[in-house]
């Protein structure tokens, strides 16, 4: 049975970057949001006259905290009708049919072994809700590596979060990693998050038990798990999330 709809209100928009926004949305007909962290939610948006092309699906970027309001972080699609009419049209106080939570793309009941978060863009969302819960709620874990592609420093998404979550959670490592930052400042690592998976597991005499969960664009998606196979992984060790 697929979830029912419900109409949520925008009660807060953020520009995150030149071309991504953080969207508050609050549900009212739920006293709480129950969700998983890694779920996402699908706005029907009045872009088209067919229902099935006026879907889009966001991850939910905050944690499970007991309200009915949750965080989407969207970035603008050239071109893209669903993140046009999020970017032109909707403003506080708008209302957007959703349904959700949805997916299966949420942690191990056991964090047993090491977790492998690697994203890029706003493919850090489902991690922060993750790596969040996972603070707040004290869950038993071994160490997580969040290794996160940009461009730019100025594309990046929550950086003072995830680096006071670094401060806070213990194990819990941040590695953001820039393709094209030329600034001398730049305090984190230079390159594409491939090299710094492989660099960490390749640096193990045997192999380190792993969960990866992989999340953003295709390309860098079905690059990850083909290097990540060929590490003698298995399939099942191997969660995905593709955007676009």
């Amino acid at each position: 049975m697929l979830e029912q709809w419900h109409t949520g209100y925008v009660t807060r928009i953020v520009n995150e970057t030149h071309n991504t926004r953080r969207f508050w949305i609050q549900i009212p007909d739920m006293e709480a949001f129950d969700f998983k962290p890694g779920q996402f939610v699908t706005l029907d948006l009045p872009i088209h006259e067919k229902k099935n092309k006026r879907w889009r699906s966001y991850s939910i970027a905050s944690h499970p905290n007991g309200t009915n309001e949750i965080e989407l972080v969207i970035v603008l699609l050239e071109g893209g009708l669903g993140t046009t009419y999020l970017f032109n049209e909707v403003k506080e106080g708008s209302e957007l049919l959703l349904r959700g939570p949805l997916g299966v793309f949420v942690l191990p009941e056991n964090l047993d072994r090491d977790l492998f978060l690697i994203c890029t863009g706003t493919g850090i969302a489902p991690f922060r809700s993750m790596a969040r819960y996972i603070c707040e709620h004290g869950v038993p874990h071994k160490n997580i590596h969040l290794i996160y592609g940009s461009r730019y420093i100025g594309d990046l998404l929550y950086p003072e979060e995830m680096r006071q979550l670094q401060a806070s959670l213990p194990n819990f490592q941040y590695i953001p990693t820039l393709s094209r930052e030329e600034n001398p400042d730049w305090w984190g690592r230079k390159g594409y998050v491939h090299n710094i998976y492989e660099e960490m597991l390749q640096g193990h005499a045997e192999k380190l038990p792993a969960y990866f969960f992989l999340c953003g664009w295709k390309n860098m998606i079905d690059e990850a798990k083909q290097r990540i196979l060929a590490m003698g992984y298995d399939r099942k060790d191997i969660h995905l999330e593709l955007y676009g």
